[in-house]
């Protein structure tokens, strides 16, 4: 089920509640918000479901394509090979052609499936979590995430008993060698041609994932000094202790080699986060704002920008100050490009440093969403802090409440009590949001106010009021 948008004067104004779902998958038996993810060895991430996965994905495109070609990338997780080839298998047993691409962030297969006029992309990869966990998604031919109805073909044609192509239709597999050149002169072809990076030192983490190769080249080609970090995988330490979920690495090594700025990606490289030479971090939220201030510095129209319902409130404030309507989307970066399609705007994101510049890319991606900050610090002479001075964060709070399954938590006396008085308390100076989790028995409690201690009482009254599990 599409997710719904909400609108900044749904969640905005001096006080803000919203009561909110995650979206709905409980059609989809193996898909989730974002592919299908889960512990390597524990179904469905093991060799013979994926196998099954290829294969009825295959059928799937062989509806339309009498021969389809499917691209394949990976991150940097032992894993990889395994499901990899599993998935390899039984794509060419529907009798679809498949081209290796190795390891590669996901918004490089996105690129590439768009550019080799490819049926479909797929990633092989768990994102930010540990490497005890693997995934399967998917890209359509125009580089875009695939809809529900489309998942749920899939799911349909896993059901049925499997129809192997015949020994002549059989399909063949090769290896694209220069995907990682190719996606490396995309990136930088984002990067404004009469600007350069020289003379800026960076620090560039990886997390050890799959730009641990491509990402110091992007800046280095473009001329800054590059300093390398997260960039030596193993297979079993893909997102351990460094990267865009720990980026305490990264602030150290700024301050360690007196760098301008520091970028850290997560394992696929679609998330990031900043640091600038104080050793400060800048999160998504504060990015997104400054992506729509620099273009509206150089005279560019931006009617309007998509976040999330965690969007930080200072950021809508802000943009408003500036005639910038804020809409906010479910959490998940499918649901703000879905809202970026509807009201046919460019820019959005989520404070975890999901970005998407839709007139550079289809999908969001750490690189070239590091490119667009830097290119706006180059171009104004200007330091992050500088460029986010009229952004001050409000603290959140966000506690994870277990709950029984099944609590109906909407209609829960002692909560909706809590709630006015919540209401009451912060007035101006801050919202809340209740929303359950899509995925388990949990029902998330954030409440943000002008007052970190507010924050943190408000949100722990609220979590007091729950029964325990």
């Amino acid at each position: 089920m599409n997710a719904t948008p909400r609108d900044s004067s749904a969640l905005g104004g001096a006080f803000a509640k919203e009561f909110a779902s995650a979206p709905s998958s409980k059609a989809r038996q193996f898909f989730g918000t974002d592919g299908i993810r889960g512990a390597v060895g524990t179904p469905p991430i093991t060799p013979d479901f994926v196998l099954r996965l290829g294969h009825a994905v295959g059928r799937v495109l062989k509806t339309s394509q009498p021969r389809p070609t499917v691209l394949i990338g990976k991150d940097t997780r032992i894993s990889g090979y395994m499901l990899e080839s599993a998935l390899e298998s039984g794509l060419n047993s529907a009798g679809v052609d498949v081209v290796l691409l190795g390891p590669l962030p996901t918004p490089g297969v996105a690129y590439l499936t768009r550019a080799q006029r490819a049926s479909l992309g797929v990633v092989i990869s768990a994102s930010h979590n540990p490497y005890g966990d693997n995934g399967i998604k998917f890209f359509s031919a125009s580089g875009t995430k695939l809809p529900d109805a489309w998942e749920l073909q899939v799911e349909a044609a896993l059901a049925q008993t499997p129809q192997w192509a015949a020994s002549d239709q059989i399909g063949k597999a090769r290896r694209l060698a220069d995907a990682a050149g190719r996606y490396i002169e995309f990136c930088k072809s984002t990067f404004s041609a009469d600007l350069s990076l020289a003379g800026i030192k960076i620090v560039v983490d990886a997390a050890h994932g799959a730009a641990y190769q491509i990402a110091p080249k992007v800046f280095h080609e473009l001329g800054a000094d590059v300093v390398a970090i997260g960039c030596a995988p193993d297979g079993l330490n893909i997102n351990q202790g460094v990267g865009a979920t720990h980026p305490q690495a990264l602030v150290d090594a700024v301050q360690r080699e007196k760098a301008h700025f520091g970028l850290a990606l997560d394992g696929d490289a679609d998330r990031l986060q900043m640091v600038d030479a104080d050793g400060r971090l800048y999160n998504g939220d504060e990015l997104l704002y400054l992506l729509a201030a620099d273009r509206m510095a150089c005279d560019e129209h931006v009617p309007g920008v998509v976040g999330t319902l965690m969007t930080n409130l200072a950021v809508e404030r802000a943009l408003a100050r500036r005639g910038v309507k804020l809409v906010r989307a479910a959490v998940g970066d499918r649901y703000v490009l879905e809202a970026l399609q509807q009201h046919q705007w460019l820019l959005g994101g989520e404070g975890s440093g999901h970005l998407l510049a839709l007139d550079k890319h289809t999908t969001g991606d750490g690189l070239i969403s590091a490119l667009q900050v830097l290119q706006a610090c180059v171009r104004s002479g200007k330091s992050l802090g500088a460029l986010l001075a009229d952004v001050q964060l409000y603290p959140q709070v966000l506690i994870n409440k277990r709950t029984a399954p099944g609590f109906d938590w909407r209609s829960h006396a002692p909560l909706q009590a809590a709630q006015a008085q919540a209401v009451a308390a912060l007035g101006d100076s801050g919202r809340l949001l209740i929303r359950a989790s899509g995925t388990e028995p949990v029902l998330r409690v954030m409440v943000e106010a002008a007052d970190a201690a507010q924050a943190r009482h408000w949100a722990q009254a609220l979590a007091d009021t729950l029964p325990a599990a």
